[in-house]
């Protein structure tokens, strides 16, 4: 490739000169390199200084998409020399990690000009600004587009979490962070103030959210636009094309990009035929207890039909070099995430849990309930646990139903109610039967359970193999906890499936004699007894 236009070799990117001792610049550079400068190398390092990517360096250079060669002449050559230039001057290494940070070497090494000017005129001073307006490159401001993004101003806790991605993604460099959790945990709130707490270290910053059911053509074609606007789109290029421009973006510039509510385009495909999908949980317990449990298949987190895509552009941004970031929040952990994450690798995953005592009853203060009695706030926190949606929600119901008074609801002893059941309701229907029968079955054994003891004790008989896979499952769905290597439910979600529990035998009832249910023994006053010492045991570890 040759330059389209070979004479303007010392005039492309001249307007460097207004803002940088490039003369200086020259000489000590070529001291570092052994001898002078080329052109062509004067001529790409006036394009770094002017805020230029090497793809926009190529584009302007060469009318050409492909940044090869600027990449080429500046690893080989550029960062070299002002990496020797600079650890020379500090007397201690100085490394070029990226093209973004030659500008910020140089101008604390003394070589950007003074942009005012102190110069006597009669007995005043006149003060000469030197800003060309038409010359200013906007590119220097960060540029920010929220979309969707919540308001964060008030926001509770999380400290320790926020600290621990910013570790990730500003000290080691994670290309790709899933902030996973159940409905209600405050993901998008999360997202959201660990964004704006990063937005100064980074160039871009851009928030889609998928729960408008955002295709994967107009998600990339608006990020292209965005990081790249001089960049010609062409809507008839494959995604993979598109994928690929992507990650050329993201590799200029060093950009954030959330995407929330990964979630909406998740649903659950099953391979084959899984006798288990379409029976009640009674018929399950029978066909469990007599077929071949290898003749059932559990589901696998898949996408909707349209939205395959979006797994190629998690894997290219999780496997690809680049300095940038991206955030996805979900209820529910997709396949990519899973093979590529790792405690050392710059894929990783952060499981969000219910805020702290504190930081849930800031959120009751907030909603107006008075919190005096700490014994009535820690009951009411700890059927939650911490999850900051259902508090808000219960406070509210609180507030319009009983004058105010925790006491007076907690007296009334119903947890899962109104939107809250609505909200568990749309988790739950998600499951296939094994994963419901698991569920019921660690709800009515709350102590700490292992997998292996799972697969010990677990009634009616199924293989090992799927009651393996259906925990992972159910923890990539985000409703069981884990502790060290033993699973539980958060006492909200078990009171629930106590509830379905008791539904599902009056159902019975009225349906089989005999009663299957009935016939295990789980009658409804003995579900509400066992929730009820499950409450004492739990309020009394506090």
């Amino acid at each position: 490739m040759t330059p389209h236009n070979s004479s303007q070799v010392e005039e492309e990117f001249i307007e460097a000169k207004n803002y940088w001792e490039l003369e200086k610049l020259y000489v000590d550079l070529g001291l570092a390199k052994g001898k002078s400068l080329t052109p062509v190398e004067k001529k790409f390092l006036r394009g770094l200084l002017c805020g230029f990517s090497p793809a926009e360096i190529a584009s302007t250079v060469y009318q050409s998409r492909s940044s090869s060669t600027v990449r080429v002449y500046l690893s080989n050559g550029l960062y070299k020399y002002i990496e020797e230039m600079l650890t020379n001057q500090a007397g201690h290494f100085i490394k070029v990690k990226n093209w973004s940070r030659v500008t910020q070497l140089l101008e604390k090494a003394g070589y950007k000009k003074a942009r005012v000017q102190l110069e006597p005129l009669g007995n005043q001073l006149k003060i000469d600004i030197r800003q060309d307006i038409a010359s200013i490159d906007m590119r220097s401001v960060p540029r920010e587009d929220w979309g969707e993004a919540p308001d964060v101003s008030l926001f509770y806790g999380r400290v320790t979490e926020l600290s621990q991605i910013e570790q990730w993604i500003v000290g080691e460099r994670c290309r790709l962070v899933m902030i996973l959790g159940m409905s209600g945990v405050g993901k998008t709130a999360f997202s959201a103030k660990l964004a704006e707490q990063l937005k100064d270290k980074f160039e871009c910053v851009i928030w889609r959210s998928l729960n408008l059911n955002l295709s994967p053509d107009i998600l990339l074609n608006q990020l292209i636009q965005i990081l790249s606007p001089k960049q010609e789109l062409n809507l008839t290029e494959s995604f993979l094309s598109r994928i690929s421009q992507l990650i050329d973006c993201l590799r200029s510039s060093r950009c954030l990009i959330i995407l929330d509510n990964f979630d909406s385009i998740l649903y659950n495909q099953y391979i084959g035929l899984d006798v288990l999908d379409e029976l009640s949980i009674q018929q399950s317990l029978a066909q469990l207890s007599t077929k071949n449990s290898s003749a059932y298949i559990l589901p696998q987190i898949s996408y909707c039909q349209g939205y395959e895509i979006y797994g190629e552009i998690l894997r290219r941004v999780g496997d690809s070099q680049h300095q940038s970031c991206l955030i996805v929040t979900s209820r529910e952990k997709p396949q990519e995430i899973s093979v590529l994450e790792g405690k050392f690798l710059p894929v990783r995953c952060l499981k969000l849990t219910g805020l702290s005592y504190i930081e849930s009853k800031n959120i009751l203060q907030a909603k107006g309930l008075m919190t005096s009695q700490d014994e009535e706030c820690k009951s009411l926190i700890n059927w939650y646990a911490g999850n900051p949606l259902f508090i808000k929600l219960v406070a509210t119901a609180i507030e319009e139903l009983f004058g105010g008074s925790i006491n007076n609801f907690l007296e009334q002893g119903t947890v899962v109610f109104g939107d809250i059941r609505a909200i568990l309701d749309r988790q739950f229907n998600r499951l296939s039967s094994l994963e419901k029968l698991i569920m019921y079955w660690l709800a009515l054994n709350q102590d700490l359970v292992s997998v292996r003891k799972l697969q010990k004790d677990f009634f009616p008989r199924v293989s090992q193999r799927l009651i393996l896979e259906a925990i992972e499952l159910l923890q990539k769905r985000s409703l069981i906890e884990k502790k060290a290597a033993n699973f539980s439910q958060i006492p909200v979600l078990m009171e629930y499936i106590g509830e379905q529990l008791i539904e599902e035998n009056l159902q019975m009832i009225g349906e089989t004699e005999g009663s299957l249910l009935m016939s295990y023994t789980i009658l409804e006053h003995k579900i509400k007894n066992y929730i009820r010492e499950m409450r004492q045991k739990s309020h009394s570890l506090e």
